[in-house]
């Protein structure tokens, strides 16, 4: 298994806390997600790592990782991204993570021993990680519906809360067969929108050419940085010992 970041994009909501360096290089309780991002790889068995760049891109030259990059970064969309991995992807199994997340190595394992080509993991306790992040969580909620480990909804605006079973967590894992049924759906699809697509739009496009996805649940663990105050509101609580979304591990 070899890892994937996707870590092209300013992330405009940061403020300035990205004027001079790539998000994923934020500091949260003391290190950058990035290096988060590799300690959790590394402790999960996933060693070789690369990180697709795009803004910023000389602040990211390792060492512990491999790079390439997405020179359109400023016009294109994860999925562009992703797509600058083609070699990797078509290779073998590849775990793949936003740049903007932090998580715990026991998801990168769940991941790692599913069955299906393409599977991602989803949060089953969304719902208060969001009701701290958000004023009206529901603002910020997309649909979510799994069955018998599959996935049968994603990314639309949903109309009734309580049947939102999950929140995606942009973290995912591909075989190559799974890759290669993701280039027969971008293929499908026309080429004037596939620069600015987004990873949720690509899994409900896969979802209507009856791609099998599978889903795994974990129970928090995790965080999404996606402006300055989830950084100050994920350091508060961390000062409270028993947080569901408190994604640290014993590294000894």
């Amino acid at each position: 298994m070899k890892g994937i970041i996707l870590a092209a994009g300013r992330g405009s909501r940061m403020g300035c806390m990205t004027d001079a360096r790539p998000k994923c290089l934020t500091v949260l309780a003391g290190r950058s997600l990035l290096d988060w991002q590799l300690s959790a790889l590394k402790c999960a068995g996933v060693r070789d790592v690369t990180v697709i760049r795009g803004y910023r891109k000389e602040c990211l030259r390792g060492p512990g990782y491999h790079t390439a990059d997405n020179e359109r970064w400023a016009e294109t969309n994860m999925v562009a991204t992703l797509q600058c991995a083609h070699d990797l992807l078509a290779a073998g199994p590849v775990v793949v993570s936003y740049g903007d997340i932090v998580y715990h190595p026991e998801h990168l394992r769940a991941l790692a021993a599913a069955r299906a080509p393409i599977a991602i993991t989803y949060d089953t306790l969304w719902r208060s990680l969001w009701g701290e992040r958000f004023e009206d969580p529901s603002e910020d909620v997309e649909t979510f519906e799994a069955a018998a480990g599959r996935l049968q909804e994603i990314g639309g605006r949903p109309t009734d809360m309580d049947a939102v079973q999950g929140q995606y967590m942009g973290l995912l894992r591909f075989t190559p067969s799974g890759w290669g049924q993701v280039l027969d759906c971008l293929a499908a699809l026309p080429a004037e929108g596939r620069p600015k697509l987004d990873m949720t739009s690509l899994l409900r496009a896969l979802l209507t050419r009856d791609v099998e996805i599978e889903t795994v649940g974990v129970d928090g663990g995790w965080c999404e940085v996606d402006c300055a105050q989830d950084v100050a509101i994920y350091t508060g609580r961390l000062r409270q010992p028993g947080w569901a979304h408190d994604w640290r591990w014993s590294e000894s």
